[in-house]
């Protein structure tokens, strides 16, 4: 499995923005704006830590999967592209991960993903 799934599951979020509501729970999920898709995920991100933290491996790949799609759908509620996102997290590659959060802190900024 290759990151392509990633692309194809924001492509297809976009795409749902347009259907039913009735038929669509991403679509249902928009219509709340960012704030509810925000609140989204982060229940989704809860439960992914006390999966992370008590639960088997098959439940934290569910709960991890869940926490992306939910991410994404943020995204989209924005209108951030994923390949924007993506983009900051290759510009933090290669770099020491206190060194990229001290930088971060003089310049006020928050969160990190390269640890």
């Amino acid at each position: 499995m290759s990151s392509d799934v990633l692309f194809r599951l924001a492509d297809t979020i976009r795409v749902r923005r347009t259907e039913a509501s009735d038929r669509s729970y991403t679509r249902q999920l928009l219509d709340g704006g960012p704030a509810r898709c925000a609140k989204k995920l982060g229940e989704e991100a809860v439960e992914t830590v006390i999966a992370g933290v008590g639960e088997s491996d098959e439940a934290l790949r569910a709960e991890a999967a869940d926490l992306l799609y939910h991410l994404l759908v943020l995204l989209e509620a924005r209108g951030i592209a994923l390949d924007d996102v993506l983009a900051v997290l290759a510009a933090r590659t290669g770099q020491s991960g206190l060194a990229e959060k001290a930088a971060r802190g003089a310049k006020g900024e928050a969160g990190s993903a390269s640890g």
